[in-house]
């Protein structure tokens, strides 16, 4: 444990250009954060992704859940998904999300990586459904792990790690020149939840 915490700028822009990544650092203590992981990965109607690439049904270690204001469509990797409604933990957690990053959102998709084996491939965040240049909040509990990014032009490469308990917010046009992505690693046996609030239009 660190005896100091470097003071991080949350107002601090990670990308050089072409969009804005905002991170907050820790917005929950290490406890309060470990009782949210273990609250989530019990209580959380999760199911495997499912992707159709290439006409080809692709299932997922990793696993996801959809929850919203209502029941909301959204598709990706040409699939659909049907939000559930709000559990009392996910109400608490979008309150806070809010007050920290002053956006509003109605939607949260979670992702439940059991170790360090599971990932992201590049994406990007731009299905029809979300709210154009809208702020998307990520909240991750559990293992730190490292997030990259990468211009979708230049190929130019920003990494960060992001902590358990941690914030980190992509606004303005950071989906429409940015590609992300969680890499792989064998190092990390701990598994991590990551909570992606978003705005449906």
């Amino acid at each position: 444990m660190k005896l100091f915490e470097p003071e991080i700028d949350s107002s601090k822009n990670w990308l050089p250009k072409e969009g804005c990544v905002q991170y907050y650092g820790p917005i929950l203590p290490f406890n309060e954060a470990e009782k949210f992981f273990a609250l989530l990965r019990n209580t959380i109607k999760w199911e495997n992704d499912i992707a159709i690439i290439f006409g080809k049904r692709i299932v997922t270690k990793r696993k996801v859940a959809w929850y919203g204001d209502q029941a909301f469509e959204y598709g990706y990797s040409n699939t659909k998904k049907t939000a559930l409604f709000w559990t009392e933990e996910l109400l608490k957690i979008k309150a806070l999300v809010e007050r920290e990053s002053g956006e509003q959102f109605n939607s949260c998709l979670l992702n439940l990586y059991h170790n360090g084996n599971e990932g992201m491939a590049w994406h990007s965040d731009a299905e029809k459904e979300l709210k154009e240049n809208g702020c998307i909040a990520s909240l991750s509990l559990g293992a730190e792990r490292k997030f990259a990014f990468k211009h979708k032009r230049t190929q130019e490469k920003i990494e960060l790690f992001l902590e358990s308990g941690s914030l980190l917010l992509m606004k303005e046009e950071t989906q429409k020149n940015w590609l992300h992505r969680l890499p792989p690693t064998k190092k990390i046996e701990k598994a991590r939840i990551n909570l992606t609030f978003r705005t449906i239009t």
